[in-house]
């Protein structure tokens, strides 16, 4: 199972969301069976480290961030994932204006696993710290939802 989270520039939602998602995968024992990657639309930040404000507020609730370093939505991305995660609406619609139409990745919004499938993850990068604590909290209930959603499908596919 592979899963890859995607933001604009891979500097603070979607590599947030891959250390979370990291975390949940490792506290639910399904680390080795789930890869996890993020990447951003734009090439802007490709090769930096997340945001320092990003990095502070995940360190704050235990996640290391400092090793992530952004790259871009690259072709072959649709074909070795099996989810394509977007943070929000606009990031969704890039995914899917380069989809390949032979591309069986399922690609929607990331909080559609926090049970809200129309809410967009808010770019925190030109507000205050506030929103990286706002980020981390929509991306821990999303991630805690697609952990159980991962969680059924293997289940199904070891039956």
């Amino acid at each position: 199972m592979r899963v890859l989270f995607v933001c604009l520039g891979n500097i603070c939602r979607s590599p947030t969301a891959e250390g979370v998602f990291r975390r949940q995968l490792d506290e639910a024992g399904l680390s080795g069976r789930v890869e996890v990657d993020s990447c951003g639309i734009g090439p802007w930040h490709v090769g930096k480290s997340p945001d320092p404000r990003a990095q502070a507020a995940a360190r704050r609730r235990g996640i290391d961030l400092a090793g992530l370093r952004a790259r871009q939505l690259a072709d072959e991305d649709f074909y070795r994932f099996d989810y394509l995660l977007a943070m929000d609406h606009d990031n969704l619609a890039a995914i899917e204006a380069r989809r390949p139409a032979d591309s069986a990745a399922e690609a929607r919004l990331f909080l559609a696993y926090a049970g809200e499938p129309a809410r967009d993850v808010p770019d925190p990068y030109y507000g205050g710290d506030h929103g990286f604590d706002e980020v981390l909290d929509l991306i821990e209930a999303a991630s805690r939802g697609l952990v159980a959603t991962l969680r059924e499908r293997l289940e199904a596919e070891r039956s």
